[in-house]
């Protein structure tokens, strides 16, 4: 079936230059309002290149993608609802407007973090305030899996450190 405008899928300039306005670093959220969501993706190897040159990092949706292999290579990001091998008639309704995927509302200009387990919303008040309590949850991750790598590594070693650790604080 032929786009709703334009010669292709991805012909939407008004969209892309309302993506070039939010700050960096941006991530592209989108919504698939079809029930049930996924039928096909509109974001695949195409969007992900054109939104990788306007300085975009990720893709979140609640829908499908494709075309992962060429997606991962450019070292994109994805978090969606599922894949699917085809577009089918996937366009832009309309954008700008907050949006829920996955019980998560997000608005343009929200500060998002994800890894392979999920998305989350950073609170822009605290983002200021995060390098050093996650520096910490870094330093006692390494001292564990350092310590469980130890030969003598034993659960009285480890009650020692806990004993140790709720003496100076950590494990809080």
């Amino acid at each position: 079936m032929a786009p709703v405008k334009g010669r292709c899928y991805y012909e939407n300039a008004d969209w892309w230059r309302y993506v070039v306005k939010v700050p960096d670093p941006r991530i592209i959220v989108i919504r698939d309002v079809d029930d049930p969501s996924g039928a096909g993706a509109l974001f695949g190897e195409a969007y992900a290149r054109i939104g990788s040159a306007l300085g975009c990092v990720a893709c979140v949706t609640n829908g499908a993608v494709r075309d992962l292999p060429a997606i991962e290579a450019l070292g994109f990001q994805l978090f969606a609802g599922g894949v699917s091998v085809s577009h089918a008639y996937a366009h832009v309704v309309e954008f700008g407007e907050p949006v829920e995927i996955g019980n998560l509302w997000i608005s343009s200009g929200d500060l998002l973090h994800g890894d392979l387990h999920g998305v989350h919303l950073i609170p822009s008040a605290a983002a200021g305030e995060l390098a050093d309590p996650a520096e910490d949850v870094l330093r006692e991750d390494r001292a564990l899996a350092e310590l469980t790598g130890r030969p003598d590594f034993s659960v009285d070693v480890l009650a020692a450190l806990l004993e140790e650790g709720e003496n100076q604080g950590l494990c809080d």
